[in-house]
C-alpha cells in the first residue's frame, strides 16, 4: 500500500487544501495512508525565519484524517466552512456539538453512517448496537449501552434511547 507524508504549516496550506487533497490521492490514486508532520524550521534553510507550527494542529489533522479514512466522513463535513480545524476540541466532538445536539441520533433506529458520528461510538461498537437490534434486542438503558461497548460519558449528549435522552450519570444508590 502507498502513503504520503505532509509538513503542515511550512507552505501556509489551509487544513481544506490537506485534507481535500488527503481525499483525493485515496480516491484517485489509492493510497492508504497519510502522514502529518508538524513544520519546524531549520536554521540555514530557506525557511529558516518561517514561524513553525503549532503539533495540535498535526494531531488534528490525524483524527480527521480518521474520521474522513475510518468512518466515511467527508473532510467538507469535519470543517464546516472553515479553512482550520478548531484546535481546542477534537473534530468528531465539534462535529457533534453542530448537528446532534438539536437532532440527536436514536440509537435503535439509526444506520451504521449515523451512529458513527456520535463521540464515544466507534465500528466495533456500531457492529455490536447493529447486531443486537438484527438479534431482537432493544436498546433501552444506559447499562445495555455500556454492556455494548458505548463511551456514554462522550455519547449521551448526542443519542436517544426509545426517543429520550438518556443520562450517563451513574445511580448512588
Amino acid at each position: 500500500s502507498s502513503s504520503t507524508q505532509f509538513v503542515v504549516g511550512a507552505a501556509g496550506e489551509s487544513d481544506h487544501d490537506l485534507l481535500g487533497m488527503a481525499q483525493r490521492l485515496r480516491r484517485e490514486a489509492g493510497l492508504a495512508r497519510v502522514h502529518y508532520s508538524t513544520f519546524d524550521p531549520a536554521e540555514g534553510t530557506p525557511l529558516q525565519e518561517a514561524p513553525p507550527e503549532n503539533p495540535l494542529r498535526s494531531f488534528r489533522l490525524y483524527q480527521a484524517d480518521f474520521l474522513i479514512r475510518d468512518y466515511g466522513f467527508g473532510a467538507e463535513e469535519l470543517l464546516q466552512g472553515r479553512e482550520r480545524l478548531p484546535l481546542t476540541i477534537d473534530p468528531k466532538l465539534s462535529y457533534a456539538r453542530i448537528f446532534l445536539l438539536e437532532e440527536p441520533v436514536e440509537v435503535n433506529r439509526a444506520d451504521r453512517r449515523d451512529l458513527l458520528r456520535i463521540p464515544g461510538i466507534g465500528p466495533r461498537t456500531v457492529g455490536r448496537i447493529l447486531d443486537a437490534r438484527r438479534g431482537g434486542n432493544r436498546i433501552r438503558s444506559v447499562e445495555d449501552l455500556k454492556r455494548l461497548g458505548v463511551n456514554t460519558k462522550r455519547a449521551s449528549d448526542f443519542m436517544l434511547v426509545d426517543g429520550r435522552k438518556i443520562s450517563a450519570q451513574m445511580r448512588l444508590f
